[in-house]
């Protein structure tokens, strides 16, 4: 079993930084990637970013590249999305998510709200 526990959410103002953390605990050799996506009021789930376990090779969606960066700490235990020149448009709900091995499915945090003020 793994269990996901996000933080860093909250209010900024546009052109701000945030940074989100997504903590795992369990099962930790059986994620085989860590990322993000966000939903915004009245639109689908968007796909921001993700960040392989075994070699750390990371990907973010266009719509943030150049402004957001995922990473992991060395006990990859944590996934961080830190957000810069945070746009008005950015604002969301954001989700952490796990994929596991072996086609085992992906689980899901609790979700964080990012509201950025214009």
């Amino acid at each position: 079993q793994v269990q996901l526990v996000e933080s860093g959410g909250g209010l900024v103002q546009t052109g701000g930084s945030l940074r989100l953390s997504c903590a795992a605990s369990g099962s930790l050799f059986s994620i085989n990637a860590m990322g993000w996506s966000r939903q915004a009021p009245g639109k689908q789930r968007e796909w921001v970013a993700k960040i392989f376990s075994r070699n750390n090779n990371a990907a973010v969606s266009d719509s943030v590249k150049g402004r957001f960066t995922i990473s992991r700490d060395n006990a990859k235990t944590t996934a961080y999305l830190q957000m810069n020149s945070l746009k008005p448009e950015d604002t969301a709900v954001y989700y952490c998510y796990a994929d596991l091995i072996n086609g085992r499915g992906t689980l899901w945090g609790q979700g964080t709200q990012v509201t950025v003020s214009s």
